[in-house]
């Protein structure tokens, strides 16, 4: 009896002490980890949301922004930062449900070494075209592919979103367009509206001033809805496409050995937070939306994408990365 006394003791003081872990925390700087440039949607909306925790948590919230190697770097090394709680990834879809597909080998692995926590917002993705293209609707686009096979797309790079979405695009309608990859959405945009190249698939955010200014014409935006940025863009749905779905996002992430109870209150502030409409708005003049999954919910989100887009590049015969 005396020994079960004993533990019992030992439990009682264990729930307290985590108790009084996750009560006390943060007592010190957070950092979130963007595997990114700063300057891009996700770097944005890791910022808005560092604000937000700064705020509700009276201490400070920083964002580090490493990136490199298609996100591997930063993604590295949040895998491997300290699991007590004061270091969060804030990842777009590449390092956790592409490359795992994409590359021979990486340096983390994203099931094992990371606990999802939400997803912080999505971004639909806009098929766009320089005006001098004939094309003002997806139909004269997929009528003029048809009749050409001299059309090529570009994209922000290799196994990127906006390449997928592109392969994607073409499995399902049987499409041939010639892909011609850029380093960085940028530059892609750049050639587009130079007319070097005729189409593109780019997140909203970066669409938008482009459109509003008339350098370059928006098709189809891969969303449920039309966004309230660019009314006058259709679905793919409304345009013809059923099916197509498409999107960049950006979840949070924590390393794998947080404690639970620290997750569990990183979780809830979050939650609280992008559910204020102060918070959403700002999110939405970025042109995004706020995700509102979490924990499970959001691992099992996870996994339908991986799948997903795992499919799509064994299909377009996408060759893997050293």
């Amino acid at each position: 009896m005396k020994g079960v006394g004993l533990l019992l003791l030992a439990l009682a003081l264990a729930v307290e002490v985590s108790g009084a872990r996750a009560e006390s925390f943060p007592s010190r700087t957070v950092r979130l980890l963007v595997p990114n440039p700063a300057g891009g949607s996700n770097d944005a909306a890791a910022r808005l949301l560092a604000e937000a925790l700064s705020e509700t948590w009276q201490q400070a919230v920083v964002v580090e922004n490493r990136p490199g190697g298609g996100g591997n770097v930063g993604t590295q090394a949040a895998a491997a930062a300290p699991a007590d709680g004061y270091t969060y990834l804030v990842s777009s879809p590449g390092p956790i449900v592409i490359n795992p597909s994409l590359y021979k080998t990486l340096p983390f692995n994203p099931e094992k070494d990371f606990r999802p926590i939400a997803l912080l917002a999505t971004v639909p993705i806009v098929l766009i075209v320089n005006p001098k293209l004939q094309a003002t609707t997806l139909a004269d686009l997929m009528s003029s592919a048809k009749k050409s096979e001299a059309l090529n797309y570009a994209s922000s790079g290799i196994g990127s979103t906006h390449h997928l979405s592109a392969e994607l695009f073409k499995r399902m309608t049987g499409l041939k367009l010639g892909h011609v990859p850029y380093r960085g959405a940028a530059p892609a945009m750049n050639d587009l509206i130079a007319g070097h190249i005729p189409i593109l698939f780019d997140n909203l955010p970066t669409v938008i001033p482009q459109v509003q200014a008339g350098t370059v014409r928006a098709l189809a935006i891969a969303s449920p809805k039309r966004s309230h940025s660019l009314p006058d863009v259709p679905t793919f749905e409304e345009a013809g496409l059923t099916g197509f779905e498409a999107s960049s996002w950006f979840g949070v992430f924590a390393p794998a050995g947080t404690p639970t109870e620290i997750i569990a209150k990183v979780t809830a502030d979050i939650e609280r937070v992008t559910s204020s409409p102060s918070f959403r708005k700002s999110l939405e003049m970025t042109g995004a939306d706020v995700g509102n999954v979490f924990g499970e919910e959001f691992g099992r989100f996870l996994k339908k994408e991986a799948e997903k887009w795992g499919g799509v590049i064994e299909s377009s015969g996408i060759a893997l990365i050293e």
